[in-house]
């Protein structure tokens, strides 16, 4: 009783405080959050950040999440205990989480737009994020463990740290958008610089058990800039751009990558089956258009045989697909830069700069600053890793120009092993790790196109 007693004079305490901070000026309120970073440039070596890619880090992970939103309220509590989505089921989505002393004390999500969208999506426009150019990734299932909520950022700073890093220079990401509680929307605008979307508030969100949400979003192109200007001159343990831009943690276990690709993903059938159909009942609850999308995200038969049946699906939805399958989603993107041979007269070479974005096993698809001719044979280097290159000869098929950049389509000829072994595995491999051994997935034979 007494604690009870306690526990409630508290909270009103904290309400009464909250109320009060509400009726600062806006730049006080920001300079006050300001006071409270506490970055530390070398934590504590117990603790260890790193992709989930494990059940068991997975599993530590929706149930810390499920812990959070029922205790705020966004989720009933559900009977396995976790809080996962049909968005963690994606090779599009990466989770991250921070281990301390082996144990998951804190994650969020990454979800990169894929045909299912983005969760905020539905209520939140991001067209003019659209025209700015560059991939837009949400942020989502933030959660720090109980425990270590009230250590002055030891964990919450780390991880977001580890978020910046890796939409940097992993995840190929230049909008990060985010719908948070609008009492939590000042922390990320006053020290990550997050702007409010347009429509800024909604008052139900579905996706949170219907609490409102602030939807906002950050340029990560312009934040090194922000940051420097704010914070470049603190002391370190203050000095968020140093902390975010310049420190290197030793507690951050990168991916290793042996391609350029731009995603990391982790989900077996294994571990698909297990989270989605067991422990939770995520693919049961899916309507026949999410049915048809997954299928055409993980057509390979090792995952089919566990999808749920679209026969089966809840009645459509308007709109839903009537039948068949869209065309196969890829599990992997990558951009990786290439250089084409254009041959000129009189013996003479141009060779124009690529940035090559999508690829299948007769061609691929890049975008290039200058105009290439059409219907020109040339050679194209295509550096697929640090220590990747394949040498293939290719058409150009096609090409557009948009947004002041020229895209074209290439056929390819005369594949080496190097461009045979990569594109393999990006087709019949499931996990980023597969891609280490890529010499597996090459194929017996080619059926491609000749040169004509």
């Amino acid at each position: 009783m007494k604690k009870s007693l306690v526990a409630d004079l508290r909270k009103q305490w904290h309400l009464a405080l909250r109320k009060v901070f509400g009726f600062l000026p806006k730049p006080i309120r920001f300079r006050i959050f300001r006071a409270f970073v506490q970055c530390d440039p070398t934590p504590d070596a117990r603790l260890v950040l790193k992709i989930a890619d494990t059940q068991e880090e997975l599993e530590q992970c929706f149930a810390l999440l499920h812990d959070a939103y029922v205790g705020a309220g966004f989720m009933k509590p559900a009977p396995s205990g976790l809080r996962a989505t049909i968005y963690h089921a994606l090779p599009t989505t990466t989770t991250l989480c921070a281990k301390f002393d082996g144990q998951v004390v804190g994650t969020l999500s990454l979800i990169r737009e894929s045909i299912f969208g983005f969760p905020l999506q539905a209520i939140f426009d991001l067209t003019e994020i659209r025209q700015r150019g560059g991939n837009i990734a949400e942020v989502s299932a933030l959660a720090v463990h109980p425990d270590f909520r009230k250590t002055g950022g030891a964990i919450l700073f780390p991880l977001m740290k580890f978020m910046y890093e890796y939409c940097t220079a992993y995840f190929d990401t230049r909008h990060l958008v985010i719908a948070v509680h609008p009492s939590r929307i000042e922390m990320y605008e006053s020290l990550l610089f997050f702007e409010r979307l347009t429509e800024n508030r909604v008052d139900n969100y579905d996706f949170a058990n219907g609490a409102p949400a602030i939807g906002a979003t950050l340029d990560l192109r312009l934040a090194p800039w922000k940051y420097r200007q704010v914070y470049g001159r603190k002391p370190p343990a203050k000095n968020l751009y140093a902390y975010f831009v310049k420190v290197q943690l030793s507690n951050i276990t990168s991916p290793s990558r042996r391609y350029f690709t731009t995603n990391d993903p982790v989900m077996t059938p294994e571990l698909l089956d297990h989270f989605f159909n067991q422990r939770t009942q995520v693919f049961g609850g899916l309507g026949r258009r999410e049915r048809v999308l997954l299928r055409s995200i993980y057509s390979q038969p090792e995952y089919v045989r566990l999808l749920p049946s679209i026969d089966e699906a809840p009645q459509a939805e308007v709109g839903s697909p009537a039948g068949g399958t869209p065309r196969q989603q890829r599990r992997y993107s990558f951009s990786c830069p290439a250089e084409f041979w254009i041959p000129l007269t009189g013996g003479r070479t141009r060779v124009a700069s690529l940035r090559i974005v999508e690829l299948s096993g007769s061609g691929f698809l890049a975008h290039a600053r200058e105009e290439i001719p059409a219907r020109v044979w040339g050679k194209a280097v295509i550096h697929l890793g640090e220590d990747e290159d394949s040498t293939v000869r290719a058409l150009v098929v096609r090409g557009k120009v948009k947004a002041g950049r020229h895209f074209y389509g290439f056929l390819v000829a005369e594949p080496d092993v190097a461009w045979l072994k990569f594109v393999g595995a990006l087709t019949a491999g499931t996990t980023h790790g597969d891609l280490d051994d890529a010499t597996r997935f090459m194929p017996d034979s080619w059926d491609g196109p000749t040169q004509t």
